[in-house]
């Protein structure tokens, strides 16, 4: 499967996400958790994000955790600053610039005609250093020789999960300010991502 690059993905956007199925297989779905037994796809909440922290006591994601986890791929993510002059985009990455995952959870929805519709969540961590300036909460990036348990459907104990997800460590990660187009999901060209043109300030 061949995905298409994405410089600024949108909750009800569709994204590539790896999940265990006789081995890694990789598919496409979309950003914003339909669980399976809502009866309208269209209504009810949406979940974009789930706290690492609460996982096995919500209903929406306690039975998910373990059977239906996934990772979510990507190379860097947005946070906003609040400034004088307005919210101010700040791109996340790796200091490597190495693509990596984030730690999520998958559902498959039918309707009547049997029709599937596969979403999924994020899980989000306390935040570092790095990130905590601007941000009390970050999704949780896996470290890489996480990955593996984590799509590993015979690893079921909620405390050993709760082990991989903590917030990975600020050295590992840089960032730096973009575009204010960013701000809008219609905006989504390699431009998103570009460091702005007024940026002075490199943090890691």
């Amino acid at each position: 499967m061949e995905l298409e690059p994405r410089f600024n993905l949108a909750p009800g956007q569709d994204a590539g996400v790896a999940i265990w199925d006789q081995g890694i297989r990789l598919r496409v779905m979309r950003w914003g958790l339909v669980p399976s037994w809502l009866k309208d796809s269209k209504g009810g909440f949406k979940a974009i994000n789930a706290r690492a922290e609460t996982l096995a006591q919500k209903p929406m994601f306690k039975g998910l955790l373990g059977s239906k986890r996934c990772l979510v791929l990507a190379d860097g993510f947005y946070e906003w600053r609040n400034t004088s002059s307005g919210k101010q985009p700040i791109r996340y990455v790796l200091k490597d610039r190495a693509p990596f995952a984030f730690a999520g959870l998958w559902d498959r929805w039918r309707d009547a005609e049997g029709h599937e519709l596969n979403t999924f969540t994020i899980v989000t961590t306390r935040a570092n250093e790095l990130i905590e300036p601007v941000h009390d909460r970050m999704p949780v990036m896996l470290n890489p020789e996480h990955e593996q348990a984590w799509l590993d459907t015979n690893l079921k104990d909620p405390e050993e999960l709760r082990g991989l997800l903590g917030p990975l460590p600020a050295e590992l990660m840089e960032g730096y300010q973009v575009s204010p187009a960013c701000n809008s999901p219609a905006h989504e060209g390699p431009e998103c991502i570009e460091p702005a043109p007024q940026e002075s300030e490199l943090f890691s």
